[in-house]
């Protein structure tokens, strides 16, 4: 069992073709450490597969140079324009290949689990939830792009729930 008191590294995913979010935050105690964040770019005219392969080359340079133990990414869950979740689909299997292929334990949150873990509220919008990444992570300014913050966000929710299950597991 990894021991949270000590320090957990995790790696947040938000998944996308265009731009893939991603944020590594290391739990330390009950505090968090921002270690690195930001977005896979994919050029607008590139085809689907050759997007793929780069989001997926980038994430695992990503897992090789910081070495997460834990991962973590957000679910699918409803898209009006049927195309766009298709292509995140796509985005989140590679994403989810990467993180399979270096043996780390991945998990899946739905934006409301994340957005409870956060803020408190699953209702919380965007501005709010950017705001408490800001704050829980002792920035001066909200990470950017907006899907690098989407994914600090994920590795905040998913340190949360390792702080909750190790204090369940102490108590058993």
């Amino acid at each position: 069992m990894l021991q949270y008191t000590c320090y957990l590294i995790a790696l947040g995913i938000d998944p996308g073709t265009a731009l893939c979010g991603y944020g590594i935050v290391r739990a330390t105690g009950d505090d968090y450490e921002l270690v690195t964040c930001g977005a896979i770019s994919t050029p607008p005219k590139t085809p689907l597969d050759q997007r793929l392969v780069k989001i997926h080359a980038d994430l695992v340079e990503l897992i090789r140079e910081y070495q997460p133990d834990q991962a973590a990414i957000e679910k699918l869950f409803f898209a009006r324009n049927i195309t766009t979740a298709i292509s995140v689909g796509h985005a989140r299997g590679v994403a989810m290949l990467a993180v399979a292929q270096a043996k780390i334990p991945l998990t899946e949150y739905t934006p409301n689990e994340i957005k409870q873990a956060v803020s408190g509220y699953g209702g919380a919008d965007k501005h709010q939830m950017q705001q408490m990444v800001r704050m829980l992570l002792h920035l001066d300014d909200v990470p950017k792009p907006d899907d690098a913050a989407d994914a600090v966000a994920i590795a905040i929710c998913h340190l949360q729930g390792a702080r909750l299950r190790e204090l369940i597991e102490s108590q058993s």
